[in-house]
C-alpha cells in the first residue's frame, strides 16, 4: 500500500459519550452506500486534508462537535481494495451529547452502547467489526 496519510479517502470516528457511542442514521437514498443503515461520524476526504482534519471536519459538519486532535486515538486502517479509510476514537464526556447540532446529512443522531451497534443489523456490517475489534484490543482502566 502507498502512504496511507497520502493515499486515503475518507475517515471515520467512534466517537463516544461517556459509556456510549454517537452514531448517525444514514440518509436513505438508493445513491449513497449503505442507505438507511448505522453509521459513525464521518465521510470523503476534501482535497490534501489530513485523516485526522477529515474525521475532524465531518464531526463538525455532522454533529455541530469541535473535537480536537489530541482527542483522537488511531483505531483502524482500512484497505478495501484501493480504497483507504481511517477509523480514530475519541472518549469523551457523556455531557458531550448536550453539545450537539445535528446537521444536514442523515435522519437522525443516536446515543447507543456500543455492545448494541454491534449487535444490530442496522448498522453497517464491517464497521461492527471494527468497533468490536477495537473494543477487545482497548486496554481497561486500570491497564
Amino acid at each position: 500500500m502507498s502512504d496511507p496519510r497520502q493515499v486515503f479517502t475518507g475517515a471515520k470516528l467512534m466517537l463516544f459519550a461517556g459509556a456510549d457511542l454517537v452514531v448517525l442514521r444514514r440518509d436513505r437514498k438508493p445513491s449513497i452506500p449503505w442507505p438507511g443503515y448505522l453509521d459513525f461520524p464521518g465521510g470523503e476526504r476534501d482535497g490534501r486534508e489530513t485523516p485526522e482534519a477529515c474525521a475532524l471536519r465531518e464531526t463538525r459538519e455532522e454533529l455541530g462537535l469541535t473535537l480536537a486532535v489530541s482527542d483522537l486515538k488511531k483505531a483502524h486502517l482500512r484497505d478495501d481494495a484501493g480504497k483507504v479509510s481511517w477509523f480514530f476514537a475519541a472518549h469523551l464526556p457523556g455531557d458531550i451529547v448536550d453539545d450537539v447540532v445535528f446537521g444536514d446529512e442523515g435522519e437522525e443522531w443516536l446515543v447507543m452502547p456500543p455492545a448494541d451497534f454491534i449487535a444490530t443489523d442496522e448498522a453497517i456490517p464491517h464497521f461492527r467489526d471494527i468497533l468490536r475489534d477495537y473494543l477487545e484490543k482497548r486496554p481497561g482502566p486500570a491497564e
